[in-house]
């Protein structure tokens, strides 16, 4: 009974330390709060109202009068870097390192972000230079995604690969499957200049870096076309299968034909209504239906264009039937059948658009590499509207 008696008698004097902490507290922020520019605070209260253009001017007069700010000169810097002044972003980085007085760490953070300054404007030379004095310092994996960056834009795909790795042995992240498709941009260029062999090489090495690289075993099969090996191209591009059955509708253009060069078009046909079966695609419905109708008339390729859209009802679908029907339709039939088609295939045009997941840009065309946000690997091998379809 003593026991609790004492721990009730030591309640109030807990709260009385408590409540003597705060008042210290309150006191020391309220002091540190005088010390400030009431500029400070005007500039802050135009950044929370997003109004950028008030708050530089604010910061400017505050920089004025207190030139030792450094936080402020990062805080002006940072915010003309996103307004685009980069000139004026690079004048306010470059004074804080022209200070003889400044930190270690405030220099570094400066030469950070003059790197930035650099690269928003272009200056990608002068921007790798800058972030190149940063590797070995507590903003090297920041510096090192930097010079990534910049070796994508200028296309030097090897200094790309050494970067990624030196990520990847930072403990970065996985850098896998950039490093694939850095392999697969070489062995295009060599693929282009009719270099097989050398293409085959660098493929050898996308897949050793990402077993899952369907670019680089569709480049297999390009590269054993382009040697004469069409049934070594024909077993590369059938490998995509086992590695993304949707991303099949890339291939099946290539399959069709060298199928029909061999000789042997009938199989080529029934493989890729295989992969049509486990796959709905508009892009493989396109190559499948063309080939049906060469072989089987036209007939049969209504049959199946029919047989999709039932399965899989989309726009582009019933673009897909009308152009069966106009086939063989009545002469008398055609004009009202040709203005169906022709309203149904103006909108079926604007949803046969690719969209990267992650940024949400939309290309006609399939791109490995998103013209929109740069990443790698985001863009489903689907129409958007067939991805609707499936959501």
């Amino acid at each position: 009974m003593e026991f609790e008696i004492w721990w009730l008698l030591g309640i109030p004097i807990f709260f009385g330390l408590g409540w003597i902490a705060a008042r210290v507290d309150i006191k020391q922020l309220l002091s540190e709060s005088r010390s400030l520019p009431s500029g400070y605070f005007k500039g802050l209260n135009f950044l929370l109202n997003e109004q950028p253009d008030k708050a530089i001017d604010a910061f400017i007069e505050i920089v004025k009068l207190d030139p030792e700010t450094a936080e402020l000169h990062f805080a002006l810097g940072s915010l003309f870097r996103r307004r685009g002044e980069t000139e004026r972003a690079i004048r306010v980085h470059q004074n804080l390192l022209a200070r003889p007085d400044l930190p270690q760490e405030h220099r570094l953070q400066a030469l950070f972000e003059l790197g930035q300054d650099y690269l928003k404007a272009g200056l990608l030379d002068r921007a790798e230079e800058t972030f190149n004095q940063l590797l070995e310092t507590s903003y090297g994996a920041q510096a090192r995604r930097a010079l990534l960056e910049i070796f994508q834009r200028e296309k030097e795909w090897p200094r790309a690969i050494e970067a990624a790795q030196g990520l990847q042995q930072s403990g970065a992240g996985g850098r896998q499957k950039e490093i694939a498709q850095f392999y697969c941009e070489m062995a295009q260029d060599e693929l282009v200049h009719t270099h097989p062999d050398a293409a085959l090489a660098l493929l050898e090495k996308a897949l050793a870096a990402d077993r899952k690289s369907v670019r680089a075993t569709l480049l297999i099969g390009d590269a054993a076309q382009a040697k004469g090996d069409l049934e070594g191209a024909l077993l590369a591009w059938r490998r995509v299968e086992q590695q993304s059955v949707p991303h099949v509708a890339l291939v099946a253009q290539r399959l069709m034909d060298a199928y029909r060069s061999v000789g042997r078009a009938e199989e080529g046909i029934n493989l890729l209504k295989f992969y049509l079966a486990e796959a709905p695609s508009i892009d493989l419905l396109e190559v499948v239906f063309q080939g049906v109708f060469e072989l089987h008339g036209v007939e049969a390729a209504k049959q199946l264009a029919s047989d999709e859209l039932r399965r899989t009802p989309t726009l582009l679908g019933l673009d897909k039937l009308l152009d069966a029907r106009l086939m063989d339709a009545r002469p008398e039939n055609r004009p009202e059948l040709s203005m169906v088609k022709h309203l149904v295939h103006g909108y079926a045009q604007k949803l046969a658009r690719y969209q990267c997941s992650h940024c949400g840009f939309k290309a006609r065309q399939f791109y490995w590499q998103c013209p929109g946000c740069n990443r790698w690997e985001t863009y489903p091998p689907r129409r958007t509207e067939e991805l609707n379809v499936m959501n």
